[in-house]
């Protein structure tokens, strides 16, 4: 199922295995829009927290996604919730991603894909869509993430409570389809209970 199971990438979207509901959320250093290393658990710091992976400023339906999330922030931060996303693009992206989206919540570089392998959700990309990416729709896995890798993660969300454990969970490893707003702001409500 994984190409190497120590180094946490799946062969495909469809072989992922994210970690569960009742899991901890794994910690990992990532890169904040400035380029500044940071811990996945300074960020959460007992914080409940929306915590979503895209496969980058590039996507189409990962943009959607972030201005709907945008759209139902204030509603999850009455919740007391705060939204974090995680991508590979690197700082300079996530920064034209924020402008493009109108989004005011926290964007995250994982470059290196260690947050997302340590989620489970890492897979790697095969040669051929890599080439079909760059020459068809000018989209460079390279560029975008300053990585020889071709890893992505398939998107994900997760609920996460004070205490960094996950008590929802949605992925979908069609990259179209995405977790509906209410539904999170649903678990977040549960979650809070």
């Amino acid at each position: 199922n994984i190409t190497n199971a120590d180094d946490g990438i799946a062969e495909s979207a469809e072989k992922v295995r994210p970690i569960g509901v009742g899991s901890i959320v794994p910690n990992a250093s990532v890169r904040d829009i400035s380029g500044n290393q940071v811990e996945l658990s300074a960020i959460l710091n007992g914080k409940p927290t929306i915590l979503i992976f895209y496969r980058g400023g590039w996507c189409p339906y990962c943009n959607r996604h972030l201005g709907e999330l945008s759209f139902y922030e204030y509603e999850l931060n009455l919740l007391g919730y705060q939204i974090v996303a995680v991508s590979p693009d690197l700082p300079e992206k996530l920064k034209k991603s924020i402008a493009k989206n109108e989004v005011k919540y926290i964007l995250l570089s994982d470059s290196k894909m260690a947050l997302t392998k340590a989620f489970g959700l890492a897979f790697k990309v095969d040669d051929q869509t890599v080439k079909t990416y760059r020459e068809s729709y000018n989209i460079d896995l390279e560029r975008d993430s300053g990585e020889t890798h071709h890893l992505l993660p398939v998107p994900a969300a997760f609920v996460v409570d004070a205490k960094g454990i996950i008590r929802y969970r949605y992925y979908n490893a069609n990259y179209k389809s995405r977790v509906n707003p209410r539904e999170l702001i649903k678990a977040a409500e549960q979650a809070k209970k």
